[in-house]
């Protein structure tokens, strides 16, 4: 196998590039303490942006999700400028078309609203937990003292935010949406060893259950020598979730929304209060079960071919609902604003972006210190993505 191909064999055999050690392996992991495993499950609620900025329906929601049986809450620290640019293009919502930069802008809060919703949180008895998209809102972060960090797949490949996210030497959850084997040992090399848990996710919303393959999860625990588990967003409350704990998942992530039928970006394909406690009843019935006694359960309840499918070859792949959102969900060098031919390339004329829908992609992350002094070979428009054959 070549690195390359971002695959993993299916069977428990030496892969070139990737140092399999069996005693590294980790089946659980620890936040303050608190150690979580398949036995006992990291549940976490994604509010994501999904309170719309309004206090009172942000405690709404940690109340339900602690009333549900989460043990964590998540957010998104989120500054339009960090994610994407202007010309990204426009996200349908049930409400209508808008500008998804615009949808991002309205969404920007002071930080006084998380380390409110933090204190809160903490009062329900709840693991506070935040996504930071860039520089500026992974420092706001550190500042409100977290006990733990997540990572959004979209910024598995952003190498300025791991390391400044890695100098905080905290617990992390990585998220690894839309990755192939490279992008994570890459992301990895830049995270502070023995305080990552690596949650495996399918990019895609909602993505199809039968594209999960879950049986990759003690394959990638087995060669990063590090705990995993899910960031699901299949539809189905239960069987993703308790399928990962039979692969060994010690933490599963699910969207969390009051209502399908509110507003919010993510709320048409996450959990409402009553799916979500049944989520939860259904990981801890199978922390509690023999993983092949589970299986055998789940297949003949939900079907076999049905439970084969989700299950998967464990051959790590980018999953076909995800394929073509490579490069574009995840992080690249952007032109913030039109380069002439002949300019010479400064901070400040491009960033790290999310391309998305309709702008090209650029060189990733890590060639921003690589390009910086160097000349633009022909105009480059604002919004695109900065190629390899656009500088001298």
């Amino acid at each position: 196998m070549s690195r390359s191909s971002g695959e993993i064999p299916a069977k428990n055999v030496d892969i070139p590039s990737f140092r399999r050690n069996d005693s590294l392996m980790a089946a659980d992991f620890s936040i303050d303490g608190i150690r979580y495993s398949s036995q006992k499950a990291l549940i976490i609620a994604e509010l994501g942006t999904s309170h719309g900025g309004d206090p009172v329906k942000a405690r709404e929601m940690v109340d339900a999700a602690a009333e549900a049986g989460a043990g964590c809450i998540k957010v998104q620290i989120v500054y339009a400028r960090e994610i994407l640019h202007p010309k990204t293009g426009l996200v349908p919502l049930p409400g209508g078309t808008v500008s998804l930069y615009e949808r991002f802008k309205a969404l920007e809060l002071d930080p006084g609203f998380y380390a409110d919703l933090k204190e809160y949180a903490g009062a329900r008895g709840l693991l506070f937990l935040a996504s930071p998209f860039g520089l500026q809102s992974a420092r706001e972060l550190r500042a409100l003292k977290p006990r733990a960090l997540k990572i959004a797949s979209p910024e598995l490949n952003y190498t300025a935010l791991l390391r400044e996210l890695a100098s905080y030497d905290l617990p992390v959850l990585l998220s690894a949406g839309v990755a192939r084997l490279g992008d994570i040992e890459e992301a990895l090399a830049l995270l502070p060893p023995g305080k990552v848990c690596l949650l495996h996710c399918v990019t895609a919303y909602p993505a199809p259950e039968e594209d999960y393959n879950l049986r990759v999860l003690p394959g990638l625990a087995g060669i990063f020598g590090l705990p995993v588990g899910l960031s699901d967003h299949s539809p189905d409350p239960e069987l993703a979730p308790m399928l990962a704990i039979a692969m060994g998942a010690a933490a599963v992530e699910k969207h969390f929304c009051l209502s399908r039928d509110d507003p919010g970006l993510d709320d048409p394909i996450a959990l409402p209060p009553a799916d979500f406690a049944r989520m939860v009843r259904g990981i801890r019935r199978a922390s509690g079960l023999d993983p092949k006694a589970l299986i055998e359960a789940l297949s003949r309840e939900r079907g076999a071919e049905r439970v084969a499918a989700i299950l998967g070859d464990g051959v790590k792949r980018l999953a076909p609902s995800e394929a073509a959102n490579y490069t574009r969900t995840n992080r690249s060098i952007h032109a913030i604003r039109n380069i002439a031919a002949g300019e010479i390339l400064a901070p400040g004329m491009f960033a790290v972006l999310r391309t998305e829908k309709t702008l090209r992609p650029g060189l990733p992350p890590s060639w921003e210190d690589k390009i910086a002094g160097r000349r633009a070979a022909s105009f480059i428009p604002a919004g695109e993505g900065i190629r390899l054959d656009d500088i001298l």
